[in-house]
């Protein structure tokens, strides 16, 4: 409840600030009736497609969520090119860069309104392709080998799939030849990887796709917040997938390494990484998956040698990203904290508008040197 309420407030306020500013800036009298009706029309879609979520299923509710999963960012970004016009009117006040005239002049209003509106969909459109090119993050380190019998480890990450229907089979095949190429010794997921919990064709084509990874130490995963959400915490689509769900959990790689998983959060009694890694040898290399990362201190004093995670999806749109940095220590990123080498991906998809104009679409590749 106290989410949608934050999510109401922060499409309403921005919304009547703009449609203010922009009546008042830019709209001569003779246009404001026309303009009122487009607004009130663009508006309306994303309430309105939420109302059709609730009640009917098919391609009119489809359509009207599509056109506002685009639209918000739209409005995102039209707020804050607003909100710069304002600025710098107010910096035109002390400095008279363009006189008082020519702002009042219905032509100039007009072109700086287009220009405007131009600007912000061009920032969605770029945001739309860079969220649907998968792109490749590479990052090498070096960990204490212990007693492990190898000496190279290369591993591929993923977090943040969000499949679902409106995931489309070519991207997640394009997922999986780009896996191919990486030929990864360790497949990781990274949790929210299936939205929902429905079974049809398209999900078992997912699970087909998956299943189809091969790696030379296996697949391995754990549940995020959305499978929580979606009742897929009971693991069938990882099963039917070949992901092995780690659930508080840690699996020995018999003379290699050690790889764990934790609980998301949502877990009420999950164990703390300190407990999971308790009962494990330390004679070898430990690899830790946390959906979450949080607790980077306290992870940073067990013996995890590698800790990878995701959730934050570096916050998607700028200046969300901002905030998403002062929420985690590390959002987005590589730190090392100690003997500890931590990663978080911005997530591969997305929940909500297709749309990413901070990080990218990502699969991280570690090589790893043990020595």
């Amino acid at each position: 409840m106290r989410f949608h309420t934050i999510l109401t407030l922060s499409y309403l306020i921005p919304n009547l600030y703009l449609f203010i500013r922009i009546w008042t800036l830019f709209i001569p009298k003779k246009y404001r009736l026309r303009y009122v009706v487009v607004y009130a029309i663009l508006f309306s879609v994303y309430p309105l497609s939420n109302f059709l979520n609730d009640r009917i299923s098919g391609l009119v509710s489809q359509v009207f969520e599509a056109t506002a999963n685009y639209l918000l960012p739209f409005f995102l970004y039209l707020f804050l090119f607003v909100l710069l016009s304002d600025i710098l009117l107010l910096v035109n006040m002390l400095i008279r860069v363009i006189p008082r005239e020519k702002l009042k002049k219905d032509a100039f209003r007009i072109r700086s309104l287009l220009l405007i509106i131009c600007t912000s969909v061009m920032v969605v459109v770029a945001g739309i392709i860079n969220f649907n090119t998968i792109r490749i993050t590479d990052y090498q380190i070096v960990v204490s080998r212990k007693s492990s019998d190898i000496s190279k480890l290369k591993i591929a990450f993923v977090s943040d799939f969000h499949l679902g229907e409106n995931t489309p089979v070519r991207f997640v095949k394009k997922f999986t030849k780009k896996i191919e190429t990486i030929n990864p010794d360790l497949m990781l997921f990274g949790g929210d990887i299936v939205e929902g919990d429905r079974r049809d064709e398209k999900m078992e084509h997912f699970e087909e796709l998956l299943r189809g990874i091969r790696t030379r130490c296996d697949v391995y995963g754990v549940l995020g917040n959305h499978e929580h959400y979606a009742r897929q915490d009971r693991g069938d689509f990882f099963n039917k997938s070949g992901v092995e769900i780690l659930r508080d959990s840690a699996v020995i790689k018999v003379r290699s390494f050690i790889i764990a998983g934790r609980n998301d959060s949502n877990v009420r009694e999950r164990k703390s990484a300190g407990d999971i890694l308790k009962g494990v040898p330390d004679s070898l290399p430990v690899i830790l998956i946390d959906h979450r990362p949080t607790e980077i201190e306290q992870i940073s004093e067990t013996s995890a040698d590698l800790v990878f995670s995701g959730h934050t999806h570096d916050g998607q749109l700028f200046p969300v990203n901002l905030i998403t940095r002062k929420v985690y220590e590390l959002s987005y990123g590589y730190m090392r904290k100690g003997e500890t080498h931590f990663f978080v991906s911005s997530g591969i998809r997305l929940w909500g508008p297709p749309v990413r104009t901070t990080a990218r679409s990502e699969i991280i590749v570690v090589d790893v040197t043990l020595q």
